[in-house]
């Protein structure tokens, strides 16, 4: 009997004599695509801006194709660029999420960079507060919150967690909402003993009302739900602001009327600061969500910020609308015909 022989190829397999050399490329590209720079891709692989452009004109060399357009002001991807990009990216990221879940089962605590978005307003009430107890519970976390109100891409700006608010329709993440996003119409005593609150939407031409100027420049409709319908106003008013701590103050103020978050006048209703009206309009399709990309496998540092802020914000007393009661009596205190009598009055 024979022995067998193994076929041994003629010559060496395309893949295994060029890919050390294509995957540091590969690696190189994707960070000076990242990072927006060749000298930020070096300081965060840790070698020098030469060894970064090489890899990066070798990978060029074997693709035949020119991949970035480069300026000695700006580095900016070409559109075989984007292409590539986009089709190595997943790949590149499933290597590195193996690699840390790897070193999370073998390390064991919770350890690394944990980079959070949020809204200014909901990461300065809700979230900075818990980031001191986080911390002391795992303190190899080293945790990076930024304060942002455009949604950002959690793939591209390398986001672990994000936070959003609002109606959300983005399959690319996964959205876990974490409490509803009550909008409440508020003012404070003061202004509304000057002027009598108002009791439909239609009213809201005759007061002043201040209002909210977005990222992108347009200004924030008010959302309601009339007749089981969504619906957005746009009230006129001589007061623009496009932060949620100014609004809150103008409201303070006596300036007129918001239409604001619950979680930033929870504390100023209990306190007989704010009086709200238009709450049987108040839409009830919206949410604050905690959203991170679609893994099977989420690193431990992850899992245990996820868990952490779930159970520490739905221990929050943030539920306004289960307190108008305290809000009625408070409007009783001044004056303020409550709301629910006010209808009932205007009806006969």
């Amino acid at each position: 009997m024979s022995a067998v022989t193994p076929l041994v190829p003629d010559r060496q397999d395309p893949l295994s004599s060029s890919f050390s050399a294509s995957y540091a490329g590969v690696v190189a590209f994707i960070t000076v695509a990242t990072e927006g720079s060749f000298a930020r891709a070096a300081d965060r692989l840790g070698v020098g801006r030469s060894a970064v452009s090489r890899s990066v004109q070798k990978l060029e060399g074997q693709l035949g194709a020119r991949l970035f357009s480069r300026t000695t002001r700006s580095t900016s991807l070409t559109s075989e660029g984007e292409v590539f990009f986009e089709n190595c990216r997943p790949g590149v990221e499933r290597i590195l999420q193996a690699l840390e879940e790897m070193r999370d089962l073998r390390d064991g605590p919770p350890r690394g960079q944990l980079r959070i978005s949020s809204p200014h307003g909901f990461g300065r009430k809700v979230l900075a507060p818990l980031m001191g107890e986080f911390r002391l519970r795992y303190p190899d976390i080293a945790i990076e919150l930024l304060l942002d109100e455009r949604p950002m891409d959690l793939a591209v700006d390398r986001i672990d967690v994000a936070f959003r608010e609002g109606r959300l329709d983005d399959s690319q993440v996964i959205a876990k909402q974490l409490i509803p996003m009550q909008m409440m119409v508020c003012a404070s005593p003061e202004y509304a003993r000057r002027h009598p609150l108002p009791t439909s939407l239609d009213e809201l031409s005759a007061h002043a009302c201040i209002n909210r100027r977005l990222s992108n420049g347009r200004l924030d409709s008010w959302n309601f739900k009339v007749d089981g319908h969504a619906s957005s106003v746009m009230p006129s008013g001589d007061i623009v602001l496009n932060d949620d701590d100014l609004i809150l103050q103008a409201l303070l103020d006596g300036q007129g009327l918001a239409q604001m978050p619950g979680y930033q006048v929870c504390d100023a209703l209990r306190d007989g600061k704010l009086v709200t009206c238009l709450n049987h309009f108040a839409p009830d399709d919206r949410g604050h969500y905690l959203c991170y990309l679609s893994r099977k496998q989420l690193p431990k540092r992850i899992r245990v910020f996820i868990d952490f802020v779930t159970q520490q914000v739905r221990a929050m007393n943030l539920d306004c609308a289960a307190e108008m009661t305290h809000v009625v009596h408070a409007n009783a205190a001044i004056g303020v015909q409550p709301q629910h009598e006010r209808v009932a009055v205007a009806a006969q």
